[in-house]
């Protein structure tokens, strides 16, 4: 089967039955279909598509495993929705000469005490109406801390989550959608195979003798390369306040504030996101702890 929408909830079904079930990712898929879309020639590819050993069946999730999926992505809508809204609430303010910081906490901050203030210039007719979308928003925030209360609930009790969240900036958000998004790390011959299958590597454009590699390529997951981002640059900004203060550094830390000083914050932060992969895939295949100070030995 194509591993689209509700195909993993027809996969268990048919396991039941005694059924032996492959999900084939869609867009490879795609590729076998030669002509016209029809059922006929779906399943044709399909059959095509299963003969190639290079295509890699997409492992079936359990009811567990989507239900965070989708906990993740109400999260994430719910985020989309409230960004817009304290955006407007800025520009309002600005045409009438109330200007909010930026930031989601310092702005709704701002907000309010400008709704608070009687003489700052803004229309008593609009007052209400800006009270009701922050009242919106902080529901909209409500939502959120409800769903990480759930996210924490659902994955207090697994192992994998719980070493990923030892790893330097990896959360609960970001150990949770690794666990019920990848399900099985094994399915990656290595590290690198799961960076790339998140799009964290670089883009090859080669021939020949000439090789060219450009930015990450950026395939795969958007919300997990995201997610692994952020937690890059959390970990890159305490390992800055790390070596201000003079503590002790992992051979991590000092490894990603080179990087740093070489090329820049930004791209040090996804140099890190690659690395962070590659460990991720490390602690989770090896069934082992994060050490910061790893050093792979070479066996001859």
């Amino acid at each position: 089967m194509e591993a689209c929408g509700s195909a993993h909830h027809w996969a268990r079904t048919f396991r039941e039955q005694g059924h032996e079930v492959r999900l084939l990712p869609a867009h490879y898929v795609k590729a076998y279909v030669r002509r016209n879309k029809t059922d006929a020639a779906d399943a044709e590819a399909l059959i095509e598509a299963s003969r190639c050993a290079e295509i890699r069946p997409v492992p079936v999730k359990s009811v567990e495993q989507q239900t965070v999926q989708q906990l993740h992505r109400l999260r994430s809508q719910w985020l989309r929705t409230r960004t817009p809204r304290i955006n407007q609430l800025r520009a309002t303010l600005r045409e009438f000469g109330i200007f909010v910081p930026v930031g989601a906490r310092c702005g709704i901050a701002a907000i309010r005490e400008a709704v608070a203030d009687a003489r700052n210039g803004l229309p008593d007719i609009l007052r209400p109406f800006v009270l009701e979308v922050l009242q919106e928003v902080a529901q909209l925030e409500e939502r959120n801390l409800q769903v990480d209360q759930a996210l924490r609930e659902l994955t207090h009790e697994d192992a994998v989550v719980r070493k990923l969240l030892k790893i330097p900036g990896i959360g609960l958000l970001t150990a949770s959608a690794l666990r019920a998004t990848v399900v099985d790390v094994r399915r990656f011959p290595s590290g690198r195979h799961l960076a790339s299958w998140l799009g964290l590597t670089a883009r090859e454009h080669s021939s020949g003798e000439r090789r060219h590699l450009g930015g990450i390529s950026k395939r795969g997951d958007v919300y997990l390369r995201m997610l692994l981002i952020n937690a890059a640059r959390s970990a890159l900004l305490a390992a800055g306040r790390a070596a201000r203060s003079g503590r002790a550094l992992t051979r991590l830390q000092t490894w990603v504030l080179q990087t740093e000083r070489r090329c820049g914050h930004n791209k040090a932060a996804v140099a890190l996101a690659n690395k962070l992969a590659r460990i991720v895939w490390a602690t989770w295949a090896h069934d082992r702890a994060f050490d910061g100070n790893w050093n792979a030995t070479v066996v001859h």
